[in-house]
């Protein structure tokens, strides 16, 4: 049945995890099973996007004045951040090493990174921009990353999703293609004409609200490297253990504060997580440069 694999999957400790849409998934689940649902059985973390964790183990946690922090029934701690606001402030306490130097850069991956860095950058005294990624979300199941793009014409694929889901090449490149165009319209907007800051022999903080699969930032990495950086730090408030484990080896450190074993969604940590628009994105990179420019008093 599809709601024990998608226990087994959550792996030790899922027992302590309430889901109020669990009955619901079963059900709905059963009731397709002839039909459509035999696809979706064969990736079972496609119904992990809709829970929301109610008591999770989070070891070594050392956050202060985040939204909710607790005990659960376990007696394990468990963290809920406000807003992206907050988590990148949170965040930015872990990076105290990069602050007020002239080398340093954040960039955030938009929407969503975007508040995150803002508040990161701000904290460290650094110059804040963007660099553009965009999620190849599974077709009618779009919060799941089959892959990402990035700026440069970089494609990161998820090998996992695509050959689970028996996802064709014929979906994959017409997903690819739309969402280069939409990158491209971002770019566009949030830069106005202004171009990439020179990034060659610099240390770039590369900030997200999170990390799930991972595409995203791999495919954000892997662009980055063709500017020669010095040193890419990936910097999330929150993110899957394996996830976060596995992006060691491709950056060249990883920031990562909140990693617990059982993660199900990137929003599933935040109290808010409303969609960042395009309006706010320009108005915080705006606000960044006029913070930048202003003289010291």
């Amino acid at each position: 049945m599809l709601v024990r694999a998608v226990a087994a999957n959550a792996g030790e400790g899922a027992e302590r995890l309430y889901c109020p849409l669990a009955s619901a998934v079963a059900g709905r689940v059963k009731a397709r099973e002839r039909a459509a649902s035999a696809r979706l059985a064969r990736w079972p973390l496609f119904c992990l996007l809709r829970m929301r964790p109610r008591d999770a183990s989070v070891p070594d946690l050392t956050f202060q004045g985040v939204a909710n922090v607790g005990f659960g029934k376990g007696g394990g701690m468990y963290v809920r951040f406000r807003d992206r606001s907050e988590a990148g402030r949170a965040l930015a306490g872990r990076l105290q090493e990069y602050a007020g130097r002239p080398d340093v850069i954040v960039l955030g991956l938009p929407r969503g990174g975007v508040p995150v860095a803002y508040e990161v950058a701000r904290a460290l005294g650094v110059p804040l921009d963007i660099f553009g990624v965009r999620k190849l979300g599974v077709p009618g199941q779009e919060e799941l990353a089959m892959g990402a793009v990035a700026s440069g014409g970089v494609r990161v694929i998820n090998d996992e999703v695509v050959g689970g889901l028996a996802i064709d090449r014929l979906e994959l490149n017409a997903v690819t293609s739309r969402e280069l165009a939409e990158l491209k319209r971002r770019e566009q907007k949030y830069r106005a004409g202004r171009a990439l800051p020179e990034l060659a022999g610099r240390t770039v903080i590369v900030v997200d609200d999170g990390l799930a699969t991972g595409s995203t930032m791999r495919a954000a990495v892997q662009a980055l490297r063709q500017h020669g950086p010095a040193r890419i730090v990936v910097a999330v408030p929150v993110g899957a253990n394996q996830t976060c484990q596995r992006l060691q080896a491709e950056a060249d450190e990883v920031v990562c504060p909140l990693s617990p074993e059982v993660f199900f969604a990137v929003g599933a940590w935040y109290e808010d997580f409303s969609q960042t628009s395009d309006a706010e994105v320009s108005a915080l990179l705006e606000r960044a440069r006029h913070e930048q420019e202003a003289p010291v008093p």
